[in-house]
């Protein structure tokens, strides 16, 4: 119960810590990503702001007589005239000054200094001044109207003009990308794509085979034109992975510890269970060889005690009676001690030191079958053979292939249905250049689940009581062994209520 309790505990908060793991950096790639296209966004918004603002400088710097229609701005005349208008007070009495001016249309800049030369010398200071403040304001609404028919004409005019002539280099406009992206801090490679005409036309483009993601930005959204400029920008995968993704590569760290301490903690957890289960199955080995050496230790005790007896010497038939007693139980105790220290053979290093010599194993299993079938057929039951083997010569160890042999057989009787006969089947055949055997009976059989557990050491598939079948779990342990140093296979079908059959696979000589 008490490593039950650990292993959910432990579970549940491996799952909690890899759970927060992951999402956190779920969360991370998420700010990485939106950190990304909102500034991608951002830059080529701004570019397009740039490319505007070129475009009105442009415009504004270079001769306006290109753009501005003739006459369109104050008539047709040649001259435009200026009235100037101002108020003197003299003791008290006022009076108005006006001045009419006629200077070129052309004269863009007004040189309104010409007029307060003119008017210096009919004018006090502060009518000077006066004067001079008007003229700044005339100034100030003449360069408003000329920027507003400029921009009167850039709307109605600048969308028909080639996409080209308005975007003059297009490294400035890669220039001017990247050094928006890296303001907005997003700094890598890219490649750009310039469209006219809705789409449909390439002006201009940079972009590799290795595109990741492309972004779009309209160009001269405020065209008076049913046309659209499109700028496309396109950031290689390779490059994009690296940019969204490298800022969570600290964490891999973290999460291969994580899995090492999972890993970890699985094995412990593994290996407490399998020490609990080998810890119940050796106290259940020696509950059992507690009981399998009371009963002939028992015995001698009690057939050693009566010999003692003076009325007992007396009466040949009694000693001899008490002396097969003694016998029999003695190696009854010697057969038991034997079938542990078979196990021990294998405990330093897995092996046993084999006599190995060529054998025929169908006259070796015909002279087993012979010795056991008495023991079977006091019980009512019956052996049969099938020794099909054409090619029976194996090498092995004579005396351990017999226990292994007589292991199984042994095993069938005491595992056999107490109401039934039991009827035992020993076959040999060859397959795949192998020796087969099988050794067959009728018994109580086993569930599924026993199957992988039956060849390990001190286990027993119980059938109620404990003791009800005697043994310590050792015999198909040491079969096992026995098979695996003759570089062989064994496995076992079962089915409960049935029977159980044992096949055993060895090289041939």
């Amino acid at each position: 119960m008490t490593i039950s309790a650990v292993a959910i505990v432990m579970g549940v908060c491996f799952v909690a810590l890899l759970y927060l793991q992951v999402t956190y950096i779920d969360t991370l790639v998420a700010i990485r990503q939106e950190h990304f296209y909102e500034g991608a966004r951002r830059s080529l918004n701004q570019v397009a702001h740039k490319l505007e603002m070129d475009e009105v400088r442009k415009y504004l710097t270079e001769d306006n007589s290109g753009y501005i229609k003739k006459g369109s701005f104050v008539g047709g005349n040649s001259m435009v005239v200026r009235s100037y208008t101002t108020s003197t007070n003299n003791g008290g009495v006022v009076s108005t000054i006006t001045v009419n001016t006629a200077v070129p249309k052309n004269h863009h800049h007004l040189d309104e200094d010409f007029f307060i030369k003119d008017l210096s010398k009919a004018l006090t200071v502060e009518e000077a001044q006066r004067l001079q403040h008007d003229v700044l304001k005339m100034r100030a609404k003449y360069q408003r109207d000329v920027l507003d028919e400029v921009i009167f004409y850039m709307l109605e005019n600048a969308g028909t003009k080639p996409l080209k002539s308005r975007i003059e280099n297009f490294e400035n406009l890669e220039r001017y990308i990247a050094s928006e992206l890296r303001g907005n801090g997003v700094d890598m490679p890219f490649g750009i794509r310039v469209l006219d005409h809705n789409g449909r036309d390439t002006v201009y483009s940079s972009i590799g085979s290795d595109c990741g993601k492309l972004i779009r930005q309209p160009l001269f959204e405020n065209d008076n034109s049913v046309r659209e400029a499109m700028l496309e920008l396109c950031f290689p995968k390779s490059a994009l992975n690296k940019f969204i993704y490298g800022s969570v590569k600290f964490m891999l760290p973290s999460l291969l510890f994580t899995f090492v301490l999972l890993i970890t903690f699985v094995f412990t957890l593994y290996m407490a269970i399998r020490h609990k289960r080998i810890t119940k199955m050796k106290n259940d080995f020696i509950n059992n060889m507690t009981h399998e050496f009371k009963t002939p230790i028992s015995a001698v005790s009690l057939a050693a005690q009566m010999l003692q007896d003076e009325s007992v010497s007396k009466s040949p038939e009694m000693f001899q009676r008490l002396s097969g007693v003694i016998t029999s139980e003695t190696k009854r105790l010697r057969f038991q001690v034997d079938k542990v220290l078979q196990m021990s053979m294998f405990d330093d290093k897995n092996t046993a030191a084999l006599n190995m010599k060529e054998i025929d194993a169908n006259e070796l299993i015909s002279g087993i079958v012979n010795t056991f079938a008495v023991k079977v057929n006091q019980g009512g039951g019956s052996i049969k053979t099938a020794l099909e083997a054409s090619d029976s010569y194996i090498r092995a160890d004579e005396m351990h292939f017999t226990n292994v042999v007589f292991n199984l057989l042994d095993n069938a009787v005491k595992y056999r249905r107490q109401e039934v006969p039991i009827e035992l089947e020993i076959k040999t055949w060859n397959a795949g250049g192998k020796f087969m055997l099988s050794v067959k009976d009728n018994g109580i059989g086993m569930k599924k689940e026993h199957l992988k557990k039956i060849f390990d050491r001190f286990y027993r598939v119980h059938t109620g009581n404990v003791h009800n079948v005697k043994g310590f779990g050792l015999g198909l342990a040491y079969v096992k062994q026995i098979v695996k140093a003759h570089r062989g296979t064994i496995y076992a079908e079962s089915e409960s209520g049935v029977g159980t059959t044992f096949v055993i696979v060895l090289p041939l000589k």
